[in-house]
């Protein structure tokens, strides 16, 4: 019976070539889209969870009370590291880590700056990457020992075995290799090339160690811990909440409390609201997933609208196998069977265009998926979506079609291929979801100029920020010295942020009108003199950082100051760590962390000796190319167990537009193709709507109808249905778009230009789509038209 089916099908299917061709790639199409994003969300999902054991790893935070919202900080002490680890039982290991930073690692001549991290004994413990040399327990037993992750063991020795061979780190001390690990992943939240442990750090600097456990105010680590099995975090909650983690009398801190963040949720739980994470980049795949669906259910109507349109062509051999005897269940699964055939052959070009196009979509999202074709569950899940596809797709016509009343059908009495309701409200569904989507993408352009063109406060062009290691820290004065003096920079200074960041937050403990348990905490940037003169900031009022040493002085932006509610700051006394200073100037606000939001409020304070970022200002008199060269030949001069790395502030201040940048570029992308799986459909309905009424057109044009009239009768029926489309879509995207903008604080007013020119396009693209077939309809030769069999 099956076979029967089958053959049936695909009879059909060939019989109807071209519009089985339209059928066949808008759903190729349509599903490719979904499995492509289907893919990249599932990328999403499972970051973190190739590591063992990671429910049971968790991240530490601090919650704190600022005048009533809760602010979180991930930043921790290595004294809390300590408490955690002797007065909680229920934890099995705690690990501080810094944040990862580049370090030199020198292996005969082969000389490379890489990020690495320091951490504690039992990191490997917690985090359990695969070992392929070495092991967790024996890695970090001595100090002077290095992990390395396996290309970069291979990087620096080749094909020989590494394992127990010295590295050279940051030209001061050889570590020995006591394990390699294989690459970090590229869905892991913690990355890097290699981890040394915190014990070095400890030996070879001790008052690190000290000052550590001297205070929990030294928060510049972030801990993970790793709790007992089958202890929940609901059981150690309390106890880690009400956990000693700040100074006696610390007025900063009163209402401050630490909690732990599961590894299952860093990655898309990354924004908090009132010491609570909440969806961060969750929404965005929210708003991929939602796309990708949407997509599909464009194609699946496509699929439904073509085939019962063409019902008229079935209308008799449903009627004629309805006389002979077949039960309507019978007719179903008939149709079906062609549903899920067609849908088949949709499925594999789907599969093959979503290979193709991985790579180039691997770029665009800065991804790695790969087509899990070795994978059992893939096909599960994919032969599952397959059927709901055919489904979704084939329902309708099988239903549709097979209701058909035998009597009437022969009779002639069904006019089944004329326009009905049901195929109008599909087309209106199907072009209020493009329509849509074109708004979105204007509308995440439109945000994105906007930010982009937003003063930023301070000169970013030309600008390079190079990491400060020891050997730059003694020969900075030689280095600032001979670049100036050969004109290659306009300025230098260091700072302990980059340009473009803020690494440091700290409270302002006392200042005039405070009120009675007041906290403020602010960015806070530790700075050479010349640092305004050298990012290009403005002062608003006051003075810069004298040239000489400058310790009784601190400078303010303007949304320090009014956070303060400073009137008249300059010469105004405030109280940090436990110290007084007088404010000497009021620096112009400068976007250092989101363009998007307002300023930071900042606080800059003047050191003598260089901070950890070397930033300095290309001279406009020389090329990009010569200056670059110079430099590395100059650096390498000052530090040459190192090679010289840079970085471009403006490319940093560009970045962080990625995100915005990407689900621009998709939405656009997959609009894009939704209006191309559209129009499919309306070339497929147009060209039978046009066969359907041939013999009408001829009438009319010996009548005397002009080609303009002929086309006007064709098009109006679809046009009508995209300006309502437009209605449907207009209040729908701006609801959702509307609320999308609010998670920024600058950002552009939605006006009704955008509409406009979104319904314009689908107009536009309607109309030069049906055109082809309304033109091609009205030029026939009516004497052919006309002719009967």
């Amino acid at each position: 019976m099956f076979r029967n089916y089958f053959k049936t099908a695909w009879r059909n299917i060939v019989r109807t070539v071209g519009y089985s061709i339209l059928n066949v790639a808008g759903l190729a199409i349509g599903m490719a889209v979904a499995l492509l994003i289907g893919l990249w969300i599932y990328d999403q999902y499972s970051f973190d969870k190739f590591l063992p054991e990671y429910q049971s790893v968790y991240r530490v935070q601090r919650n704190f009370d600022s005048n009533g919202d809760t602010l979180t900080f991930q930043t921790t002490s290595l004294k809390l590291a300590d408490a955690l680890r002797t007065q909680i039982p229920e934890i099995e290991y705690v690990a501080e880590s810094d944040w990862t930073s580049g370090h030199g690692l020198v292996v005969d001549n082969k000389k490379l700056y890489l990020n690495g991290a320091i951490a504690g004994t039992d990191f490997f413990k917690i985090l359990q990457y695969p070992f392929l040399e070495g092991n967790a327990n024996t890695a970090f037993r001595d100090a002077y020992s290095i992990v390395l992750t396996q290309s970069l063991a291979k990087s620096l020795f080749g094909s020989e075995d590494a394992l127990n061979k010295t590295v050279r780190f940051d030209n001061a001390h050889d570590l020995k290799v006591t394990g390699i690990i294989k690459d970090i992943p590229a869905n892991a939240t913690f990355s890097f090339n290699y981890v040394v442990p915190s014990a070095y750090v400890y030996a070879t600097n001790p008052s690190v160690k000290k000052d550590g456990l001297s205070s929990f105010g030294n928060n510049n680590l972030q801990i993970f811990v790793k709790l007992k099995s089958g202890i929940p975090y609901a059981q150690v909650a309390p106890k880690i909440r009400n956990i000693e983690h700040t100074e006696k009398g610390n007025i900063n801190a009163m209402s401050s409390y630490v909690t732990l963040q599961p590894m299952e949720r860093w990655h898309l739980y990354s924004n908090y609201v009132n010491g609570k994470d909440t969806a961060g980049f969750l929404e965005y795949v929210k708003i991929f997933s939602i796309i990708g669906l949407l997509v599909l259910i464009i194609a699946c109507i496509n699929f439904i609208n073509l085939t019962t349109a063409r019902s008229e062509k079935r209308a008799k051999e449903v009627g004629i196998r309805k006389a002979i005897g077949s039960q309507r269940k019978d007719l179903v699964l008939q149709f079906l069977m062609e549903a899920f055939l067609l849908t088949t052959i949709a499925f594999v070009f789907a599969v093959l265009f979503a290979w193709l196009s991985l790579p180039a979509f691997n770029t665009l999202t800065k991804s790695h998926i790969i087509m899990p074709f070795n994978n059992s569950y893939f096909w599960m899940v994919m032969i599952g979506c397959l059927v709901a596809t055919a489904l979704l797709a084939g329902s309708r016509p099988a239903f549709y079609l097979s209701s058909f009343n035998p009597v009437k059908v022969l009779k002639g009495a069904i006019q089944a291929g004329r326009s009905s309701l049901s195929r109008k409200v599909l087309v209106v569904i199907q072009f209020s979801c493009s329509i849509a989507l074109i708004i979105s993408t204007v509308i995440i352009y439109q945000q994105i100029q906007y930010a982009k063109n937003r003063p930023t406060g301070y000169s970013l062009n030309r600008l390079l920020a190079t990491n400060i290691n020891d050997d730059l820290y003694k020969n900075f004065t030689a280095l600032k010295n001979e670049l100036i003096a050969k004109g290659i920079v306009s300025s230098i200074t260091t700072a302990t942020s980059p340009a473009t960041d803020v690494w440091w937050h700290s409270d302002v403990d006392q200042w005039s009108g405070k009120n009675a348990g007041e906290t403020v905490e602010m960015g806070t940037i530790l700075v050479s003199e010349d640092y305004f003169k050298t990012v290009g900031m403005s002062m608003r009022e006051g003075r810069d950082f004298s040239n000489a040493y400058d310790s009784t002085s601190v400078i303010f932006n303007e949304a320090a100051i009014k956070r303060l509610r400073l009137k008249n700051p300059v010469g105004q006394k405030i109280t940090w760590q436990d110290k007084q200073y007088t404010i000497a100037g009021v620096v112009k606000d400068a976007l250092m962390l989101s363009p998007f939001k307002a300023a930071d409020p900042t606080m800059f304070y003047c050191l003598p000796n260089p901070q950890g970022i070397l930033l300095y200002r290309l001279s406009p008199q020389i090329t990009t190319q010569d200056a670059v060269a110079q430099l590395t030949a100059i650096f390498n001069k000052y530090d040459p167990a190192y090679p010289y790395t840079y970085a471009f502030s403006d490319e940093n201040y560009a970045s962080k537009f990625n995100l915005e940048v990407l689900i621009g570029k998709i939405a656009g992308l997959f609009a894009a193709l939704a209006i191309f799986i559209s129009c499919l459909g309306l070339f497929g309905l147009a060209a039978y709507v046009a066969e359907q009424r041939t013999k009408e057109i001829g009438i009319r044009k010996v009548l005397g109808a002009s080609v303009q009239q002929i086309w006007l009768l064709l098009s109006t029926d679809f046009i009508v249905l995209v300006l309502i489309s437009c209605l449907i879509a207009v209040p729908i995207s701006f609801y959702f778009l509307h609320s999308w903008l609010q998670n920024y604080d600058y950002r552009i007013n939605i006006g009704v230009g955008v509409f406009v020119l979104g319904g314009l396009m689908a107009l536009l693209i309607t109309i030069v789509t049906i055109s082809f077939q309304a033109i091609k309809a009205a030029l026939a030769n009516p004497v052919k038209s006309l002719r009967t069999e």
